[in-house]
């Protein structure tokens, strides 16, 4: 029996985001579809059995949980490298893109983006230290990789001189927990969020290159205009430099028209975006950007960046703008909420195009991918 170990320390019980969800939908159809591989799963942070999706999985909790870079060094080069010495397996499989420079077995990483490369500043010094050093290096050990758009493999090509024949694209999918609701449920949260006002939401952690202080912007000149009494409503964990929206907040006309809820639980996470009149995903920078297939899946329309991977993304189920134009994206705004035609349509496209992003998907091409290596 074959054995493929696997870097999992991203599952963690009730604090995954987006690349945690990633991991979480690919080894769950992975392990299932493919019981003749022994999977062992190498955890950090404790063995959660709702991670155990089939019996052909070993678990292993290895010492130091990696909650910041040099614990993730120490995780890989020390821990992981131990056990996969240990393990032998035929491949190590790394869904953050990090792979073990210390082993010298087969391994495969999917890497999302070199967003770091292009905006070293919206992260932490030793966050900004810790990827430039460790993603190339991945990359060149890797037997294969694979990534989530055609703009993150010419983006990798570009930078690191990979040759392309080394990188397979991998379409994600969409979280099974997203779904539409009715008008009364909808209301129901409307009443318990927004006062029973409809909203414009953002959903995704809280960073720089989420470009939210530019929504806000667009949103206080949307309000101004238009005089309604929509809310925007900011739905994520806080990452780094999020004081900078707080004050910003403050300064507003409307701010307090401005609602920040913090990381949520799965289901409100789901129940407040398909609860809301619109999506407004504008980042500056994205390697994929799972929220507007999960607005698709939810019947809300999308507002959406016009650059890197986002278009590639949305196609034409979404109102495309510059996410540095604050205008534009507060006139995409005020088409949303004056043009009830065009939201229906975006609406409709969106129920089309998402059946393009399905795990089972990303799972089969992610195991064609591997084969390459084993």
């Amino acid at each position: 029996m074959k054995k493929i170990a696997v870097n999992t320390r991203l599952l963690r019980k009730n604090a995954m985001d987006g690349i945690g969800w990633v991991t979480y939908n690919i080894l769950k159809e992975l392990t299932l579809s493919h019981p003749e591989i022994e999977f062992h799963f190498l955890f950090d942070s404790g063995i959660e059995n709702e991670f155990l999706f089939s019996k052909n999985i070993v678990p292993h909790n290895l010492f130091p949980p990696a909650k910041h870079a040099l614990l993730n060094i120490v995780w890989f080069e020390w821990s992981a490298k131990n056990l996969l010495h240990k393990l032998k397996p035929d491949l190590f499989f790394s869904p953050d893109g990090i792979l073990c420079l210390g082993w010298k077995g087969k391994q495969y990483g999917i890497v999302h983006d070199v967003n770091f490369v292009h905006r070293p500043k919206d992260l932490k010094q030793t966050n900004r230290i810790y990827y430039n050093y460790f993603i190339p290096k991945s990359i060149e050990t890797a037997c294969r990789i694979g990534t989530v758009s055609e703009y993150s493999k010419k983006d990798i090509i570009n930078v690191y001189k990979t040759s392309s024949d080394k990188i397979d694209v991998i379409h994600l999918g969409i979280n099974d927990f997203f779904y539409p609701l009715d008008k009364p449920a909808q209301q129901e949260i409307k009443n318990r969020f927004t006062g029973g006002c409809d909203y414009f939401i953002f959903i995704g952690t809280i960073s720089p290159r989420k470009n939210i202080n530019r929504l806000m912007k667009a949103f206080e000149l949307f309000k101004q205009q238009t005089n309604s009494n929509l809310k925007l409503v900011i739905a994520g964990k806080e990452m780094y430099r999020t004081s900078e929206l707080h004050e910003l907040k403050l300064k507003l006309k409307n701010g307090n028209d401005i609602i920040f809820t913090g990381r949520l639980s799965n289901d409100d996470l789901s129940a407040l975006l398909a609860s809301s009149f619109c999506l407004t995903f504008v980042p500056l920078i994205e390697g994929f950007g799972l929220p507007p297939v999960e607005a698709m899946q939810c019947d809300v329309p999308v507002i959406a960046s016009n650059v890197t991977s986002v278009p590639e993304v949305v196609g034409n189920a979404g109102l495309l703008v510059n996410p540095f134009n604050v205008d534009e994206i507060r006139d995409a705004m005020i088409a949303i909420y004056t043009n009830n035609d065009l939201r229906s349509t975006l609406i409709e496209r969106g129920k089309e195009r998402k059946n393009q992003f399905q795990w089972k998907n990303t799972a089969q091409e992610i195991w064609i991918s591997m084969q390459k290596c084993l």
